[in-house]
């Protein structure tokens, strides 16, 4: 089978660009405060990530039982792994990128979702663009 010709500029030959991808660098790292500790963090990385990616399972208990809980889902569904995030609480640590200088405290966030706000979105999240409700503060 022959591939269809291009009608557009031939792409760059593949030496070339695997050369230029060998050579790519992600941006330098930094660390979040964790419950008084440090946690390293690549930029783009959500907290739940960063805290899994330093060794951290669980960082909560659930209300009755006092089960482990943690990052499970990892999508934003189960709400297994919230946070408070510089003060904000009931944050998803797999939905919350992590960014320079946050201040995340495990352990004392609610075993369930926070109530919904009259608009529709969960009070206490954030969106990608920094615009949400639960940028209080930051």
């Amino acid at each position: 089978m022959t591939p269809a010709p291009s009608s557009g500029p031939s792409p760059e030959p593949a030496p070339s660009r695997a050369r230029r991808l060998v050579r790519a660098r992600p941006e330098p790292g930094f660390t979040i405060e964790t419950d008084g500790g440090t946690v390293p963090v690549v930029p783009g990385q959500t907290i739940g990530a960063a805290l899994y990616g330093a060794g951290i399972r669980s960082w909560r208990a659930t209300r009755s039982g006092g089960r482990p809980r943690g990052l499970f889902c990892g999508i934003g569904v189960c709400f297994d792994c919230l946070v408070t995030v510089n003060g904000v609480p009931s944050l998803r640590a797999c939905l919350t990128e992590a960014r320079p200088g946050d201040r995340v405290a495990t352990g004392d966030a609610p075993a369930r979702p926070p109530e919904r706000s009259s608009g529709g979105r969960r009070e206490g999240t954030r969106s990608p663009g920094g615009d949400g409700p639960g940028e209080a503060g930051r």
